[in-house]
């Protein structure tokens, strides 16, 4: 029986985009949109404050859109400036190009293990599930599940004892399964 754990986000994360009053380069979102109407077409932001200064950025979120072609319900969310809707679009590809900017996922998630992580075991099964788009390296979830040095992690891979049907080294966002060999 596999074990599940699941990546799970605390925070929304910093905003990397140079600040034109500060030149600091972090932003936190507000969690506000500004929705302005030019007769029958809008522009929507998200507003994001600077860390340093305060100062504020918009990032463009929709831009000239005819006032019928947006659902309502997502009308009345921006409107309401929705939290979790600031929160699903800044985790949307589009919206980081349209707006050159990145985010720095750092101490803004966390991994939830259930508790059961153990190492006596023969082989252990682990599925790994992202509840958001968060790149994390593989090998610092492992070692975090199971309370291990990240060189050690390197070492079980290198060794063979420690397996996946995905590549362990760089950054992954997706879902991935690995297996624990003692």
């Amino acid at each position: 029986m596999p074990e599940n754990w699941v990546v799970v986000p605390t925070c929304l994360p910093v905003i990397l985009r140079r600040c034109h009053v500060c030149a600091s380069e972090c932003f936190r979102a507000s969690g506000k949109f500004r929705v302005n109407a030019d007769h029958k077409l809008l522009d929507v932001w998200l507003l994001a404050l600077c860390t340093v200064c305060g100062g504020t950025t918009k990032l463009t979120v929709l831009e000239r859109v005819n006032v019928r072609s947006i659902r309502s319900e997502l009308l009345d969310r921006l409107h309401h400036n929705d939290p979790d809707l600031a929160a699903e679009l800044l985790q949307d590809p589009v919206v980081w190009r349209r707006n050159r900017v990145a985010l720095d996922w750092d101490k803004a998630w966390r991994l939830d293990t259930g508790g059961s992580a153990r190492l006596e075991d023969e082989a252990i099964d682990v599925a790994v599930r992202f509840a958001a788009r968060i790149p994390v390296r593989p090998v610092r979830l492992i070692a975090e599940g199971f309370g291990l040095s990240r060189a050690e992690v390197e070492r079980l891979i290198a060794e063979g004892s420690l397996v996946s049907a995905v590549r362990l080294s760089g950054k992954l966002s997706g879902d991935f399964t690995f297996t624990l060999k003692r």
